[in-house]
């Protein structure tokens, strides 16, 4: 199994990439194999000039492919995610993310930012096509203790990231064992 994990903010160590840390190393105890990805990846101008050709965004593409799940995570700004994230995922072909799962986080100064996960940053991943959208973890910037060194998060947090983490798991299992995409039988009668 392969998840890829987008760091979204533009700045690191940030506490939306803590919780992508912290994702990364419990994925990577059951044995999945993790590609992690962030913004500084990435050329800004290739982000700022849209250069569909970028040798990051090609490489990020292929490994998309190849994907059973991302999670992507991001700071919100004015009530939206990160910038740089949308111009990254602009450059994304328009089905990057079929038969992917998909798991949004983000982290914000205050919990009046909670819905800018559900209002602006699932319709980006849904018009990329992902198969299954999870509900997503919002943290307010108090319930993460530490993110410069190693990630530390309140109980509280601690226990919906482990919960949702979890729940990407089982989906991520779920796709691993789902039968074969449905096929125009050859020779059947149509009525």
């Amino acid at each position: 199994m392969r998840v890829i994990t987008l760091a979204g903010s533009p700045r690191f160590p940030s506490r939306s990439s803590a919780l992508l840390e912290y994702a990364r190393e419990q994925l990577s105890a059951r044995d999945v194999e993790v590609c992690h990805w962030n913004l500084h990846n990435f050329a800004p101008e290739d982000l700022l000039y849209a250069r569909f050709d970028s040798p990051a965004l090609k490489a990020l593409s292929e490994q998309l492919e190849t994907a059973d799940g991302l999670i992507v995570a991001t700071p919100v700004y004015k009530a939206s995610f990160s910038g740089a994230l949308k111009t990254l995922l602009d450059l994304l072909a328009e089905r990057a993310l079929a038969g992917k799962v998909v798991l949004p986080l983000a982290t914000g100064g205050t919990v009046a930012h909670l819905l800018a996960v559900d209002y602006a940053l699932k319709p980006v991943l849904s018009a990329l096509k992902a198969q299954e959208i999870l509900h997503g973890v919002f943290a307010d910037d108090t319930q993460v203790l530490e993110y410069q060194h190693s990630p530390r998060f309140s109980a509280h947090l601690q226990h919906r990231l482990d919960e949702a983490l979890e729940s990407f798991w089982q989906a991520l299992r779920r796709r691993a064992v789902q039968p074969p995409a449905f096929t125009h039988l050859q020779g059947v009668a149509h009525v």
